[in-house]
Order: C-alpha cells, then sequence, then structure tokens
C-alpha cells in the first residue's frame, strides 16, 4: 500500500457560530481551502445568524480540556489557532494546557466582539489573556479595538501610532504582532502593520466596498495557521494569509447567505473551477 501524505494539521479552539461564517465553521472552512487538516476544541455554542447573537451557551472548562486532551493524543498538531475564549478559567486553562506544547506553533485572535457587536470575552477575561496567552503566541493578531483594549489606551487613528501600538504588544510577549488595521477612517486602504522586533511593514490592502465581511478576522488568523503549518515563515505566512482573505473578501458578494452581515467566500479559488 502507498505511504500517506502527512498532511498539515491545525487546530482551533473557538466557539461554533451556527450561522457558518465565523468561529469554527470559518476556521475550518480556511484550513480546507488552504490544504490544511482542521481539528477543532469548541469552547461555545452560539445561536448566530448574519445578524446577531441571540444566545451563547458556553462549554465547561474540564470539557474544553477534555477536548484538548483527546485531539494531542492522537493528532500531531502542528499550529493551534485560538479564537473566541470566553472567560478568564478558559483563558487560563488553554494556556495552561498549550504551555506543555511549546513546539507547537500558536495563532492567537483575541476575540472579544462579534460583526454585530455583541461581546464574546469577559471584560475580566483580558488581564489572563495579557498575561498568561498572548505571552505564548508565535502571533497575534488584534484589530484596533480589540489593541485598545489590550493596552489599556485609546485607538490609533494613523499609521504612525499603529506602528507605535504594535511595538507596544510586541513588548507583552508574542513573537511577532499583525496589527489589523480596517477600524483606521481611511476611504481608500486598509493598512495592517506586521512587527516580530525586527521588521515593522506595512502592509497596504484596498478596501472593498461590501457588507459581507462576516468571519474576516477568523478567517485571516485560520490562514495564517494554516501557512504556518505548512512550514511558511511568519512574514510570509501573513502574505499568503493576506491575499487569501482579500480574494475571499472581493468574492463574498457572490454568495447570497443571510440579510445581514454576510460571510466571506472562503472556497473562491476552488467553486469558480
Amino acid at each position: 500500500m502507498p505511504n500517506p501524505a502527512q498532511i498539515p494539521i491545525a487546530l482551533t479552539i473557538a466557539g461554533s457560530d451556527s450561522g457558518g461564517g465565523a468561529g469554527i465553521q470559518a476556521d475550518l472552512k480556511a484550513f480546507s481551502a488552504l490544504g490544511v487538516y482542521g481539528a477543532s476544541v469548541i469552547t461555545a455554542l452560539t445561536a448566530q445568524n448574519t445578524r446577531e447573537v441571540r444566545a451563547i451557551h458556553r462549554v465547561p472548562v474540564p470539557f474544553i480540556i477534555d477536548q484538548l486532551a483527546t485531539v494531542f493524543d492522537d493528532l500531531r498538531v502542528d499550529v493551534v489557532k485560538t479564537g473566541m475564549l470566553g472567560d478568564a478559567d478558559v483563558v487560563i486553562a488553554v494556556a495552561n494546557f498549550l504551555r506543555q506544547y511549546p513546539q507547537t506553533k500558536l495563532v492567537v485572535d483575541p476575540v472579544m466582539l462579534s460583526k454585530s457587536g455583541d461581546a464574546l470575552l469577559k471584560a475580566e477575561a483580558v488581564d489572563a489573556l495579557v498575561h498568561q496567552l498572548i505571552p505564548l503566541a508565535s502571533i497575534i493578531t488584534p484589530n484596533l479595538p480589540e489593541a485598545a483594549v489590550i493596552l489599556g489606551c485609546d485607538e490609533p487613528k494613523n499609521l504612525v501610532e499603529m506602528e507605535r501600538m504594535a511595538r507596544d504588544l510586541k513588548a507583552l510577549g508574542p513573537k511577532a504582532v499583525l496589527l489589523k488595521g480596517g477600524h483606521l477612517e481611511d476611504e481608500d486602504q486598509s493598512p495592517d502593520i506586521y512587527f516580530d522586533g525586527e521588521q515593522c511593514i506595512t502592509l497596504n490592502t484596498k478596501r472593498i466596498n461590501t457588507q459581507n465581511t462576516h468571519g474576516t478576522g477568523c478567517t485571516l488568523g485560520s490562514a495564517i495557521a494554516a501557512m504556518l503549518a505548512k512550514g511558511e515563515l511568519p512574514y510570509q505566512a501573513v502574505e499568503q494569509a493576506k491575499n487569501y482573505i482579500s480574494n475571499a473578501i472581493a468574492a463574498a458578494d457572490t454568495l447570497a447567505v443571510g440579510s445581514g452581515h454576510g460571510p466571506v467566500h472562503h472556497f473562491h479559488a476552488l467553486w469558480s473551477k
């Protein structure tokens, strides 16, 4: 019999989006679209669609750890990506577990709000995120509102302030930072800042006029995780992931899903063939 190929494996630790556009569902779609096997640990169930988060049912911490232990007991996990963790107990438990696997790369997307504005991380969990999980990260991917909460400061108004913020985030201990500038008031560009302690690079992307951006942050973080799982260096992983999410947003209007903020098109490169 032929020897099977050793496919890269990425694990997402996040909440479930019943509407399928964000969270665990978005992560698994991005992993699959980019040729990576996806595993999942669910931290919360959300009753969610493109318009709202109607209810959240949080998964007990011992069962989250059971999921983690079961996956790691059997699968060779190359990269872990975290999304919605919900509260401090979950953040601390996940961080404590991952410390046992320092060889596994970690992408931290500090999910705090849904696209509809619903809170997905309790305020008291921010301290645990800053001191327990972020220092373990290979890269963190906050947007501007999330970064402002993490640092306890105002949101930046321009690229100079964004660069200063990226450096402050790096000082918290992650190996690299991708500060997402989609909330910056720029009609034409959506700039991100990448900083790893040596390189500080501005990545400009033309802003795409669409309301269908549900799951954008989750998808970008999981695309970075997928590229890292495939052996790319962090900056190259970010470049390729940004290209993927830009194309997924550009193709979002070809889908007719829901009546609110619809999902990006994770399989834009596959379904068009």
